[in-house]
């Protein structure tokens, strides 16, 4: 009984540590998974807990089941129109680009290490995948929104690169273990099993998920619950008839996270809380997993490895598997230097651990080391050279406090927003009939040093208010756009980025240079529309935030809509 009261202890004063580590590393710039993993070994065999660790079966148990929720979140938090934009250059950097990181890896421990080719093509299989967990993570610990096109693109590569990966490694492990390589076209079968099996399974789980959420008569609180349950059963059944779990839970996420069931925003709510639980529960255990001793005897070959995947394997799998996709060379670099290694390539090193090949621990080490300065080294300066290349764009208005009324019936969810006014907001200085927005929307009051100043009082909007306003969530971002634009603490500024003046889309080149110096342009391009001359710069693939400088003004685009179409530009002057 002392000893499972002292167990709970010292998880409860772990996870404690943790998230007050997390806020302290926030306020430093620093990578909150790479505090999770040296907490971990601080509290290990030879930390300041000296808590003895030694379980790989455990440590995979719990960051397979950490990744499935990691993977299953942010899969409902991707947008469709991610896929448009990104759907081929992110499969490319998943297939191709995983093959070559591999090989790349393996060729280096070969001439420069010296490693027989088997246990290096062993290694490079398990650093050849981008890690979920440490791209979600930073992108959202550090309030990070960067141009579509490349955000979608590392974040559907790192949601679906682990089925290679996790092939890579179980094949170059049994070949390790048994000296007998399979035939390449067993590989590939296999590959496209895995691929086909997880897509098919995981859509399918998600549509029964959808089924069953608008069937069965369940309170709210219990969705969240079975939302994970289903996830973990759709994992276990796609794995069990050797396919992609990963990929399907993934792909589950993404049908429910666009269903517009009235339930999603509670399971939302709490999938983030559980994946942040996931993602402290798996590097914590990783952390404990590690003995600090043992990777100085392989900190040569470690570093040695992890300089070469970052500045070499990484950026040429990059530039050759986006080559048929014209990305702009900014958003390359971009992406080549965010091929972050969390979690994912420390439990793909328990599979040599647990099949007791020769020198099992090496693979364990070696992988640590890397991600510990894969976190080091590019976690941490993941938004500076966001800024540098000029990817980032403004943060995307919304309310701080979303209220779901999830017990009135309606075909669309209804919510309650808080907007907090502060002197940038449009809505300040103006009566709620004086705002004209464009969207339906109810006005609720304003909460005014507590007191709440009811609407029929007409009251004047002023900075500090609390702004309610009742909606639809369809609206949410037409609505946000007037009420939440402009406010504090935004790092890049709509005014600064897109300028004063917008102008619509459907404009032609000669209606800009009547008012603009464009420049000299060629009397053929000036019938060109504004949105057509985007298309044929960007093959088609415009996101907000794309710029022209045309003679002495930058034209970037504001707004595209649903089906891609851009709606507006913004004008600014060099």
């Amino acid at each position: 009984m002392d000893s499972a009261n002292t167990l709970i202890l010292l998880c409860g004063l772990l996870l404690v540590v943790s998230i007050l580590a997390a806020v302290a590393s926030n306020r430093l710039g620093a990578p909150v998974l790479l505090t999770f993993l040296l907490i971990g070994m601080l509290a290990g065999e030879q930390g300041v807990l000296g808590v003895e660790f030694n379980n790989p079966d455990i440590a995979f148990f719990i960051g397979s089941a950490a990744l499935v929720i990691i993977l299953f979140d942010g899969g409902m938090r991707t947008h469709p129109e991610r896929f448009r934009v990104a759907l081929w250059p992110a499969i490319s950097l998943a297939t191709i680009g995983v093959a070559l990181t591999c090989t790349l890896v393996a060729s280096s421990a070969v001439y420069w290490f010296g490693l027989p080719w088997p246990a290096a093509l062993l290694m490079g299989a398990i650093l050849s995948s981008t890690d979920a967990a440490a791209v979600f993570g930073i992108f959202q610990s550090r309030g990070l929104q960067i141009k579509d096109r490349v955000a979608s693109t590392l974040e559907i590569e790192s949601g679906s690169n682990d089925p290679m990966a996790v092939i890579l490694t179980l094949t170059m492990t049994g070949a390790v273990a048994s000296g007998d390589f399979p035939d390449w076209y067993w590989i590939g079968l296999d590959i496209i099993w895995q691929l086909i099996g997880g897509l098919t399974i995981g859509w399918l789980g998600g549509r029964l998920f959808i089924i069953a959420a608008r069937k069965l008569p369940l309170s709210f609180s219990f969705f969240p619950l079975l939302a994970i349950a289903c996830a973990i059963s759709v994992y276990a059944l796609t794995a069990k008839v050797h396919a992609s779990g990963f990929l399907a839970v993934y792909l589950m996420g993404f049908v429910i996270g666009n269903a517009r069931l009235p339930q999603l925003v509670h399971i939302l709510q709490v999938q983030d809380g559980l994946a942040w639980l996931s993602q402290i529960a798996m590097f914590l255990i990783l952390g404990l997993l590690v003995v600090p001793s043992y990777l100085v005897a392989n900190a040569p070959v470690a570093i040695g490895i992890a300089f070469t995947l970052i500045f070499i394997a990484r950026p040429l799998a990059v530039v050759v598997s986006l080559l048929p996709f014209s990305f702009p060379w900014r958003e390359q670099v971009f992406i080549s230097w965010v091929g972050l290694r969390g979690a994912v390539p420390i439990i793909l090193a328990l599979f040599p651990w647990l099949s007791g090949v020769p020198n099992q621990e090496l693979y364990f080490d070696i992988a640590f080391v890397v991600v510990m300065i894969s976190l080091i080294i590019q976690g941490w300066s993941i938004a500076p050279v966001a800024r540098w290349l000029g990817l980032e764009v403004p943060l995307k208005a919304k309310p701080q406090q979303r209220m779901p009324l999830s017990s009135v019936p309606s075909k669309e969810a209804l919510e309650v927003w808080l907007y907090q006014i502060d002197k940038n907001s449009p809505a300040c200085d103006h009566t709620w009939k004086e705002l004209k927005l464009t969207a339906p929307a109810t006005f609720v009051g304003l909460i005014r040093d507590g007191e709440w100043l009811q609407p029929e009082t007409q009251p004047m909007v002023e900075e500090g208010d609390g702004l309610l306003v009742a909606a639809t969530v369809n609206d949410i971002d037409e609505v946000s756009r007037i009420l939440a634009s402009g406010g504090k603490g935004l790092k890049v500024s709509e005014k600064d980025f897109f300028g004063d003046f917008t102008l619509r889309g459907d404009l032609t080149l000669a209606d800009v240079g009547s008012f603009y110096p464009l420049g000299n342009l060629d009397d053929a391009l000036l019938s060109t529309t504004i949105a057509d001359y985007f298309s044929q710069k960007f093959h088609r693939r415009v996101v907000i935030g794309d710029n022209i400088r045309l003679g002495d003004v930058i034209l970037t685009v504001r707004k595209i809509s649903d089906k891609g179409d851009i709606q507006s530009i913004g004008v600014k002057p060099v």
